[in-house]
């Protein structure tokens, strides 16, 4: 049971969905933030890369339900799928992606610690390993959304289903319409 008292069920509602739902007028503008970060048209950043950021950061701040969330929104819209997800969250290091997207959750990692914690040295590695300013800067915002996001979730107490099912159905309808649509 969340912290204080949503006025709704939370299993029909878990995670950040009964906050949002106790407070429309904070949910809109956190809603076309995460609309603007994860889906909006992009130059080079699939929507599935900027939410696998957000799904790495969430992981990085054990919230569960945002890391769930995300991981299965990002693996709706990466071809390789949760395999992918599950290997970024495991070590960046090591998985399977491109140079350019491993020095992004490199500097995702840093900003998850500590905003200072992004230096000169990291976003040079990124654009020697292809990134733009436009990603860079996407990126470090990506990061300290989905830490604010995760401190949301975490510090009301919300629910965070432990079926997997819940996520998945979740992520169809993000998929198709978006943030901040029943």
């Amino acid at each position: 049971m969340a912290h204080i008292d949503l006025g709704l069920d939370e299993r029909a509602h878990p995670g950040i969905n009964g906050p949002m739902r106790f407070r429309p007028e904070t949910a809109k503008p956190l809603n076309e933030l995460a609309e603007t970060l994860l889906r909006a048209p992009h130059p080079t950043l699939t929507p599935g890369e900027r939410e696998l950021i957000a799904a790495y950061v969430s992981g990085l701040n054990e919230c569960r339900f945002c890391c769930a969330s995300h991981s299965a929104f990002a693996a709706a819209q990466l071809p390789s799928g949760m395999r992918l997800v599950d290997q970024v969250r495991a070590d960046p290091a090591t998985a399977e992606v491109s140079d350019k997207l491993r020095a992004l959750l490199e500097i995702a990692s840093a900003v998850q610690r500590s905003g200072r914690d992004v230096t000169a040295e990291l976003v040079k590695a990124a654009r020697v390993a292809g990134a733009t300013d436009l990603e860079i800067h996407d990126t470090v915002l990506i990061a300290a959304a989905f830490c604010m996001f995760n401190r949301y979730v975490d510090g009301l107490g919300t629910l965070a289903p432990e079926d997997p099912g819940v996520y998945e159905q979740t992520a169809e309808h993000i998929v198709r319409y978006g943030y901040g649509t029943s």
